[in-house]
């Protein structure tokens, strides 16, 4: 039967994915960025992977895109924007040809058509709520699983509701103190689950929750 995971999804020891005023010129947020602390074992996963290598991170980097076939992301994971938007030219962080290659289901209050990219990556905007878009998503993934992608929002909502099978979450060294935290706000989202693998490597922990 088909899963909705979440995969690769980093947090800092204090449990934060992001700093505080995420923005185009710091998707990450203050003190974040691409390749840093926080990253740093993606980005060298991600190389080792293109390169052939194997090992810890690469393994768990590779599973993330397995047997996916639909993706559901929030608006802070799209782009910088906030509200309405004051135009369609944004088009993701991704250039021309988006990594995901399937239907990427995009939360936000403020839709706008679909949109086509190369690859075979079209992005669907829409405002319904997370069951809605799942139906849409399971269907989009002909019988493949589906990956909730982030940002911290996205899954919390996501685990609120309950919806979530297997969450592979990745623990960073470092501490960052402010900014969107994963595990805030969740109620009882959370009480379904629990730990079922957890693997550390040299870089980084890698921890597995599923349902109970």
């Amino acid at each position: 039967m088909p899963k909705v995971r979440v995969h690769n999804v980093t947090i800092s020891l204090d449990g934060f994915v992001a700093g505080p005023n995420q923005r185009l010129d710091a998707p990450f947020g203050d003190g974040v960025g691409w390749g840093d602390e926080l990253h740093a074992w993606f980005v060298a996963a991600s190389q080792d992977a293109a390169a052939g290598k194997t090992g810890i991170d690469v393994d768990f980097y590779v599973q993330g895109d397995r047997n996916i076939g639909a993706t559901i992301m929030g608006r802070n994971m799209f782009g910088p924007q906030r509200g309405p938007w004051q135009d369609e030219s944004w088009q993701g962080w991704w250039g021309d040809n988006p990594p995901y290659h399937h239907d990427v289901f995009v939360h936000t209050h403020h839709p706008r058509p679909d949109l086509e990219m190369a690859g075979g990556t079209t992005f669907r905007f829409t405002d319904e709520p997370p069951e809605t878009v799942l139906r849409r998503a399971f269907d989009a993934a002909g019988g493949k699983d589906v990956r909730v992608g982030g940002g911290a929002a996205v899954i919390q909502e996501y685990l609120r509701a309950g919806l979530i099978d297997e969450l592979h979450l990745v623990i960073a060294p470092m501490l960052i103190g402010r900014g969107a935290r994963l595990f805030d706000q969740l109620d009882d989202g959370i009480d379904g689950y629990r730990v079922a693998e957890l693997v550390g490597s040299p870089n980084v922990t890698h921890a597995i929750l599923v349902r109970r």
